[in-house]
């Protein structure tokens, strides 16, 4: 890869990296602000770890639905410490600089990470639409080998996708101080200081977030206009209750992540400054990670029966030991 030189009167060029700006015009607020991720960073891990483990460890969540439930933890794991850790080392120095190999492997994974929850989304909603829609054909549509082939069909082709468009944007050429105007490699602000014409690969870019990001949107939203329509078929206002509390959790998150990325892109160009920018990026980075385990323990009946299972037989244990 090969870079111009800085032109006169422009910072300093750092030599196979960048410079992210991140919240550098924050001053002494960082330290704040380090806290405060450092606290919610703590609090996704542990979540998201609790979540796995109760469902590991408890037969009755081995279902397809807490299937693909353990899939979307280990991604928001995966999603905020790709961002997260490096921020919290940044918001303590002064010398904000990432090598071009970690800034490609953090937009790989924050790309792939970005597709897969989309398509887990869109493979939980169908889930609950067979559930509810076709419930005498459950068992044999989400059979536990059709679900680990969707999901693994899911990652390989996600990571593909994130690969290749990754890989080719930092094919092209960079000019100017390298200064990244965010707190991480995210693509806009990167394609911002390449050299040459990136109509292609806009164009690109604008295909992958309709085949991954809106076809799966698309996908759940066909879903629940099935669910509602069905559920507002039962005969009894309990049955109807029921049904819909089984889909509560999962729309809760849905309405959440695509709640954000929409609040993301319908912000006028013009009326968006690099301070809202960065922490509208926040919120999406660290907001939905943290909050959707609390939503799958603290809605969802079946979660919150096995982590009292789990605390009584974890209490057992250590007082036959004693």
């Amino acid at each position: 890869m090969t870079y111009s030189q800085s032109k006169p009167g422009e910072n300093q060029t750092i030599s196979g990296g960048f410079i992210l700006v991140g919240f550098s015009y924050l001053h002494e607020l960082q330290i704040l602000l380090f806290l405060l991720l450092m606290i919610i960073y703590l609090l996704t891990l542990m979540g998201n770890v609790l979540v796995i483990l109760l469902i590991i460890l408890n037969s009755t969540l081995h279902t397809p639905m807490y299937f693909f439930l353990v899939n979307l933890s280990l991604l928001d794991v995966c999603f905020t410490t790709s961002v997260v850790p490096q921020l919290l080392v940044h918001l303590l120095i002064e010398e904000k600089t990432i090598v071009i190999e970690g800034c490609m492997a953090q937009m790989y994974v924050y790309c792939t990470m970005g597709f897969m929850e989309c398509s887990l989304l869109a493979a939980m909603s169908y889930d609950r639409y067979v559930a509810i829609c076709r419930p005498l054909h459950y068992t044999t549509i989400m059979s536990g080998q059709a679900c680990a082939r969707l999901t693994g069909a899911s990652w390989i082709i996600c990571i593909s996708v994130a690969v290749t468009y990754t890989t080719w944007l930092f094919s092209l050429p960079f000019c100017g101080s390298h200064r990244i105007h965010h707190f991480f490699c995210d693509i806009a602000p990167v394609m911002k200081m390449v050299c040459t014409d990136t109509t292609n690969i806009r164009i690109v870019g604008f295909i992958f977030t309709g085949l991954f990001v809106m076809s799966p949107f698309l996908l759940i939203l066909l879903s629940y206009v099935c669910i509602i329509s069905t559920i507002l078929k039962l005969p009894s206002a309990e049955g109807r209750r029921k049904a819909f509390s089984t889909c509560s959790s999962h729309l809760m998150v849905v309405t959440l992540f695509y709640g954000m990325a929409l609040f993301t892109y319908l912000v006028p160009k013009s009326e968006s400054t690099m301070e809202s920018d960065q922490m509208i990026s926040l919120m999406n980075t660290i907001v939905a990670p943290v909050l959707n385990p609390m939503i799958y323990t603290l809605r969802n009946k079946e979660v919150k029966g096995a982590l009292r299972k789990t605390v009584a037989r974890s209490i057992f244990v250590h007082n036959q030991r004693n």
